[in-house]
């Protein structure tokens, strides 16, 4: 079985973030860099495909060589390769198309993507993949097994989860609960002195129109001051909450 794990390259959610160019640009400056942890959860279930079935894994990130380290993690963790398509990830249909591309290239069985990346949130990509390739999809996906052609999956939904089959190909929209965060694999010296001998493919984006153009960036608006009421001062809070808060 040959699996694909797409790996997108997202600012630590400790980072503090600005923006540049009147706020249509995110500032990088400062910024560490992680594997959105969707990927994380997916990427460690692939490793468990290839320790108990003898799956291949491949790692594949849209993006510029400052991409790399994030990929060079994942291959530390145990991936077989690499490959990095060598373009700026801003727009979701245009990364599925390039995505898309590789998948069918590569003939994998097995696309595994986060459910959305931590950055923009789009939660596009999983989907628009099979669409573009006509594989079979499920999406919030927090249980997955694999017996020959015919996978069972478990889906989070509103007020329960929902148990399905489907055959290969398959792309899924991983995230917490395809493995726990105590599986999550922290790279050994072993493993980052293999990732360093381990290929890293840089391939030429496909021709493809962005269908969507950042306008402008907003933070959140600053949370404002705390009023603290001493528990024997009921008055006072009603009268807060009356006349400043209008919450009553």
């Amino acid at each position: 079985m040959k699996i694909l794990v797409c790996i997108s390259h997202v600012p630590d959610t400790t980072s503090k973030i600005n923006f540049t160019d009147g706020d249509t640009k995110f500032d990088t400056n400062g910024v560490q860099f992680v594997i959105n942890p969707n990927d994380e959860f997916g990427l460690t279930r692939a490793m468990w495909f290839k320790e108990k079935q003898g799956a291949s894994v491949d790692v594949v990130n849209v993006g510029g060589p400052e991409t790399e380290p994030t990929l060079r993690k994942a291959l530390a963790i145990g991936a077989d390769s690499a490959i990095r398509i060598n373009t700026e990830a801003t727009d979701g249909f245009y990364v599925a198309k390039q995505l898309a591309k590789v998948v069918q290239d590569g003939g994998y069985d097995l696309i595994i993507a986060g459910r959305e990346s931590i950055d923009y949130n789009g939660g596009m990509v999983p989907g628009m993949i099979a669409g573009l390739i006509n594989a079979n999809f499920v999406n919030t996906c927090i249980g997955l097994e694999i017996e020959g052609d015919t996978a069972t999956a478990i889906r989070e939904i509103d007020g329960g989860k929902e148990t399905s089959t489907a055959s290969l190909p398959l792309v899924i929209g991983g995230q917490k609960g395809l493995v726990e965060e105590s599986d999550l694999r922290i790279p050994n010296m072993r493993g980052i002195m293999m990732a360093r001998k381990k290929p890293l493919t840089v391939l030429e984006p496909v021709e493809s129109g962005k269908e969507t153009t950042t306008v402008k960036f907003e933070k959140p608006l600053p949370k404002g001051e705390v009023t603290l009421v001493s528990a024997d001062e009921v008055g006072k809070l009603v009268e807060l909450l009356h006349n400043e808060a209008k919450a009553i």
